[in-house]
């Protein structure tokens, strides 16, 4: 009686110190996402994401029991537990890699229209336009996202933000090396004194010499690129595929230790070598 006690009271107490973890890494991954929304102007609000990443997890661990949902053999309940729990806490983070996905596309955006914003930039400067109105140029010119960007920097401006910390704000805010190689030479040209229509013009040049270095790597790598995903997504379509149309072969394979092993075994390398490959055809220029 008393041992039955102890072990529902120490059940009890894991319950509760995973559920209060739980629950500080789901605000903490709520503000994560809260930021990247801010940052990338869509008002869209995180607990709202976060409550359809539980879904997503809750769905996933449900359709992912069901082929463990027996007693025998023994090992069956707790492999099934392991495996759900784990592909439930992937599903749970499906939503935070969608975000930086489309970070990642709004970032590459804003560095190609960056080319089309410094000759613009040093054409008003060229002009007798100052600073201030060659972003305004550039405001009213540009889509989005460098027409969001530029006006929440000129509107910063105008409430009293100094001008170096707008444009540090901006850098923060953005996140791209090549605008803080830009904001980095207004500065410094606007303590020192110098021809910011050359700078521009030097450094738009530069953005486009990587910028084709860039797609000549990615054309290079794009063939090691399609090998990792035709070869890292081949085992798990062939084993839907014979889930489907030879369930009774594929299903005690499934349901069996040697099958789960396998199953794991053939997950794990494949998210290793998927690693590998993109380290491989990652190339900084």
């Amino acid at each position: 009686m008393f041992g039955g006690l102890a072990a529902g009271g120490m059940a009890w107490c894991l319950l509760s110190s995973f559920s209060d973890s739980a629950a500080a890494a789901a605000d903490s991954y709520e503000d994560d996402l809260s930021r990247k929304l801010e940052a990338m102007f869509l008002f869209v609000p995180a607990r709202r994401i976060v409550e359809l990443g539980w879904m997503a997890a809750g769905v996933v661990f449900l359709v992912a029991m069901l082929p463990f949902c027996r007693l025998e053999p023994p090992w069956v309940l707790p492999v099934g537990l392991g495996v759900s729990l784990a592909l439930a806490i992937g599903a749970f983070f499906l939503p935070r890699v969608v975000v930086n996905v489309l970070r990642a596309r709004r970032l590459e955006r804003f560095d190609l229209q960056l080319l089309e914003a410094l000759p613009m930039m040093s054409n008003a400067l060229r002009a007798g336009f100052s600073i201030n109105q060659a972003f305004e140029s550039v405001a009213e010119g540009m889509d989005a996202p460098m027409r969001q960007e530029i006006s929440l920097f000129l509107q910063q401006l105008r409430v009293g933000v100094s001008f170096t910390e707008a444009l540090e704000a901006l850098d923060r805010r953005v996140g791209s090396e090549d605008l803080t190689l830009v904001c980095t030479a207004i500065d410094i040209a606007r303590r020192s004194g110098g021809n910011l229509t050359e700078i521009f013009d030097s450094i738009a040049e530069t953005i486009r010499a990587r910028l084709r270095i860039h797609q000549h790597v990615r054309t290079l790598t794009a063939q090691g690129r399609l090998q990792g995903l035709v070869i890292g997504a081949m085992p798990f379509l062939l084993g839907i595929g014979m889930a489907i149309f030879k369930p009774s072969l594929m299903l005690p394979f499934v349901c069996s230790l040697a099958g789960a092993a396998t199953l794991l075994a053939v997950a794990v390398m494949v998210a290793l070598g998927g690693l590998l490959i993109r380290k491989i055809v990652t190339i900084d220029v």
